[in-house]
């Protein structure tokens, strides 16, 4: 480990499948140490996962971090976004959480939809049209299928929120998580009493939305966690907001994740309000906004298909006219959460090459389709996109985003950018500074340019057709679930 410059602080990103904590120097940005502990996620009707493994993966993942975790001076969580955290009047969980990719409240998002005004309704109060990811339709579904779980629960937390709350003592939460559960209404920032009401949702029950810059509290003593007393915590927010944070990201510029699920998401001063649902409008950790398109299939469904083909992930070959449709985990954009993946014009030279740059071609082609509904008119769709996620140093994926969308591509070459932007947050309630215009000084999102090609249009309209072509089928299917 470096000597440090600056002060240090933590950020931590606990993710779907494991939780990541990096101490980095405030002056600087170096990473000085970092630690990473995983847990597990049910295979079965649902995507669940126990908190308890996330408090146990924090603790091991901080004391990884060794000295430099006890010099800290702030702390921010950030985190998976929707997740239903259910606790009883002692603080422990009621029942594993249901989490953003659980799509079990389907039916109970169409229903809160066609309840509380339709579509344009929702996205006017609450800047999403509810979807089986949102929060509120997992709360809804818990109270028709588990009402002792609901009788069981004396607090609501999101899984950043619960974190922190471990941390602290305190339970608060952040306006950027907060706009992901279709109970805050973003035209008033706050919780909206009607929809509360509705679900059976007492607001005692749900934290404090905190400002943001404001400091939520400081560790609490503990003899199982590396921080010194008195060490600052930081609002914390969710896995996107986090990654603006890092990235230091100005309004306009778009960025593709390429995770387990894939988002494509832009800063934006205005508040958006998309009725058609693809587009949910998400605050910004800072007090903007951050208009987000996500599909549930990105890197893993194209994993998946290298599996069943037993090639390298990297293995494509051009040439196909054959489309995958790689809906593996059902669908969010397009809607279809109940779909399962569809291939069409398979023939006896197709080969298995062709096959997987056929998955790659239908996941970007989900993201790609929603880019300019996150973009404000006057953005600049001449600049690059920024590529981030775990896919985005990879080949395949580099190529198929710049074959599909026809302009420039940049790489960050820095990682872990949740955890930078949580720590760039931690920084920010330190030294009074704005955590993006930190990131920025930290230069994170330096990273090579690939240059724009053709915009292979052929592909893309061949895509679309059979979307189109396949919806009665698709749909059909959902209705048979």
């Amino acid at each position: 480990m470096s000597a440090a410059e600056g002060p240090l602080v933590v950020g931590v990103d606990t993710s779907t499948q494991s939780t990541k904590a990096l101490v980095v120097d405030v002056a600087t940005g170096e990473v000085v140490a970092s630690g990473q502990a995983p847990h597990t996620v049910s295979s079965g009707a649902g995507r669940e996962s126990d908190p308890l493994q996330w408090w146990d993966a924090l603790r091991k993942a901080l004391h990884q971090c060794g000295d430099a975790a006890r010099e800290a001076a702030a702390v921010s969580v950030a985190g998976q976004q929707h997740g239903l955290v259910t606790l009883d009047a002692q603080g422990a969980p009621v029942r594993p959480a249901l989490l953003w990719n659980d799509v079990r409240s389907a039916p109970q998002a169409r229903r809160l939809v066609e309840e509380l005004g339709g579509p344009k309704a929702w996205a006017e109060r609450t800047g999403s049209v509810p979807g089986p990811s949102i929060t509120v339709t997992k709360w809804a579904w818990l109270a028709e299928h588990e009402p002792e779980s609901v009788r069981a629960t004396a607090s609501v937390r999101l899984p950043h929120d619960y974190l922190t709350e471990l941390l602290t003592g305190l339970g608060t939460t952040d306006r950027g998580d907060a706009s992901g559960t279709g109970w805050w209404a973003s035209g008033t920032e706050a919780y909206d009493e009607e929809v509360l009401g509705h679900v059976g949702l007492d607001p005692a029950l749900l934290p404090r939305v905190v400002r943001p810059g404001e400091v939520v509290g400081t560790v609490r003593d503990s003899d199982d966690l590396p921080f010194a007393k008195g060490t600052l915590v930081a609002p914390g927010t969710g896995d996107n907001a986090a990654a603006a944070l890092g990235l230091g990201l100005r309004p306009g510029t778009a960025v593709l994740s390429l995770g387990t699920s894939g988002t494509v998401y832009a800063v934006s001063a205005r508040r958006p309000t998309d009725p058609t649902g693809t587009v949910a409008g998400f605050a910004d950790a800072r007090g903007d906004w951050l208009p987000l398109a996500c599909t549930l299939n990105c890197t893993q469904a194209v994993d998946r298909v290298a599996a069943l083909l037993g090639i390298d992930r990297e293995a494509v070959e051009p040439g196909t006219n054959v489309t995958l449709l790689p809906y593996l985990d059902g669908e969010r954009t397009p809607a279809l959460p109940h779909a399962s993946g569809l291939l069409h014009g398979l023939r006896h030279d197709t080969t298995a090459g062709q096959l997987l740059q056929a998955a790659y071609d239908g996941a970007v082609h989900s993201l790609l389709g929603a880019l300019d509904l996150v973009l404000d008119e006057d953005a600049d769709r001449s600049a690059p996109l920024l590529l981030i996620g775990g896919g985005a140093r990879g080949t395949a994926w580099q190529q198929t985003v710049r074959r599909l969308s026809g302009r420039a591509v940049q790489v960050p070459e820095a990682k872990e950018l949740v955890a930078l932007g949580a720590a760039a947050q931690a920084a920010g309630v330190l030294t009074g500074e704005d955590p993006a215009a930190v990131a920025r000084r930290w230069n994170t999102a330096r990273g090579p340019v690939l240059e724009a090609g053709e915009r292979d249009e052929a592909a893309l309209a061949r895509i679309a057709g059979v979307i189109s072509d396949a919806a009665p089928l698709l749909e059909r299917e959902a209705d048979q679930r």
